[in-house]
């Protein structure tokens, strides 16, 4: 069973661009909230491995927001091919779902 919702991941190079891309988001209420964590990635780029110091964004959203959502993180994002994923929530409370809904309405 899935609610409706889902969390967006996407990955940002900076401070700056992580700030750019969430409040992107949250102005035009395609989010209603969006964490921000510090990670280490290691991928193939170009045919070698690389190493970066990322930002992981959670995005909290409605799932039918999802080629919005797209589309606005490409539209201000640093990155040539950068990652938007999303995970369905499966479950959650009705109260966060609820706060989720009117903050993205």
């Amino acid at each position: 069973m899935t609610t409706g919702f889902s969390i967006v991941l996407t990955t940002a190079p900076s401070e700056a661009a992580a700030t750019a891309i969430a409040d992107c988001l949250l102005e035009r209420k395609l989010a209603a909230c969006v964490q921000t964590l510090p990670i280490k990635s290691a991928y193939v780029w170009k045919d070698a491995i690389a190493r970066d110091d990322e930002l992981l964004l959670l995005i909290k959203a409605k799932t039918s927001d999802w080629a919005a959502i797209e589309a606005a993180i490409k539209s201000v994002h640093d990155y040539e091919i950068p990652e938007i994923a999303r995970i369905e929530m499966a479950d959650a409370s009705k109260a966060y779902l609820a706060w989720i809904e009117a903050a993205t309405s």
